[in-house]
């Protein structure tokens, strides 16, 4: 008798950022999980090296089977605020200006949050988003054999950044390139935040 994989699905923001350090962020802030509400940072360094920065060990191994990183650190990751994003994560103090809605922010807020939870409608609109957005995929393969699948329903712009990675100064805001390398989809090059569905299959 076969068994069905588990579906997770995880509710919450995604902002993506360069730095003219060359640092590239990636911060979730997930207010519904099924690890609870939480937030994370991805960060991919000049050189290519790729670290999770997770508040605890049960999100840290989840996020590292679904991802790939170089270095997993375990530290208190606390994200902050609205028009600016306030992220203190370990080694990592970072504020992000937010700024309006893009214009894909505006059209991303006509999609039901029970339609971007769908993988159906995230593979069909797959091919659009890789046309759009390039770097950008709406469906995958991650680790562990899982599939994996992004519904977003609104986007905003990122203004500005302002922060340190240990002893660098992180500069000022830039597009993220070359793309980050976590996974099989990149953050969109213009830094953003992006509202969405991510589910999680197997």
């Amino acid at each position: 008798m076969s068994t069905r994989p588990p579906v997770r699905r995880f509710h919450g923001r995604i902002a993506g950022a360069g730095s003219s350090s060359g640092v590239r962020l990636v911060i979730g802030r997930w207010h519904r999980s099924p690890l609870g509400s939480f937030s994370d940072v991805m960060l991919q360094q000049p050189d290519g090296r790729r670290i999770l920065l997770a508040p605890t060990q049960s999100v840290a191994a989840f996020v590292s089977e679904t991802y790939t990183f170089d270095e997993v650190r375990i530290a208190p990751v606390t994200v902050t605020g609205t028009g600016i994003w306030r992220v203190d994560a370990g080694a990592l103090r970072v504020s992000l200006t937010i700024g309006p809605v893009s214009g894909l922010g505006r059209l991303l807020a006509l999609v039901p949050t029970v339609l971007a939870a769908r993988p159906w409608w995230n593979t069909a609109i797959d091919p659009l988003a890789r046309r759009i957005l390039p770097g950008v995929s709406t469906r995958g393969t991650a680790g562990g054999g899982r599939r994996e699948y992004y519904g977003a329903t609104g986007q905003r712009t990122i203004a500005a950044l302002t922060g340190r990675w240990e002893r660098t100064d992180l500069g000022i805001l830039t597009d993220v390139t070359p793309s980050v390398g976590f996974g099989f989809s990149s953050t969109p090059a213009t830094p953003s935040v992006t509202t969405l569905v991510t589910t999680i299959v197997g």
